[in-house]
């Protein structure tokens, strides 16, 4: 199942992750991909808050990971930049396989590195809209695995 949204701005891509993590749960692995400054860590944001996480949500590029626990009894995030990461070994010594059955794991340029970790995941392209003057976003979110059966993301998902 793949589902195409406009996004307008970063407070329509928070909220587009907000209502993206009213559907997420424990095991659930989502990859983010799209060019720099295209809202990744944006979106990021949006599904920790709906998480209801702990602190701030910012970009784990030079730590490379962070776990954010939640304020409630939900699964923490666990949120990755994989940018630095140059192949599945650097992948496998984050241990994120030990972490991704109890917390929502969201990898940032995790494409071709971490599709393996679980059988489930969602891929959520992030790129600029062509017809638009730069500010409007183009997400593609593409569900794969059986979890997804039956979960209708396009109601879900629109950000209002």
């Amino acid at each position: 199942m793949t589902v195409d949204l406009f996004v307008a701005s970063a407070d329509a891509m928070q909220r587009l992750g907000v209502n993206l993590a009213s559907v997420l749960r424990a095991g659930d692995l989502v990859v983010l991909v799209g060019p720099l400054g295209a809202g990744k860590t944006t979106l990021a944001q949006g599904i920790g808050a709906g998480l209801g996480v702990r602190g701030n949500v910012t970009s784990p590029t030079f730590v490379i990971a962070r776990v954010h626990p939640t304020k409630t009894h939900g699964p923490a995030l666990v949120h990755v930049d994989a940018y630095r990461i140059a192949g599945a070994l650097e992948i496998d010594d984050l241990d994120l396989d030990a972490s991704v059955g109890d917390s929502v794991t969201v990898v940032e340029w995790g494409r071709g590195l971490v599709e393996g970790l679980a059988p489930d995941r969602l891929d959520v392209d992030i790129d600029w809209d062509a017809d638009s003057d730069g500010d409007i976003r183009q997400v593609r979110i593409t569900a794969h695995g059986s979890r997804w059966h039956g979960v209708e993301l396009a109601d879900l998902l629109a950000t209002g």
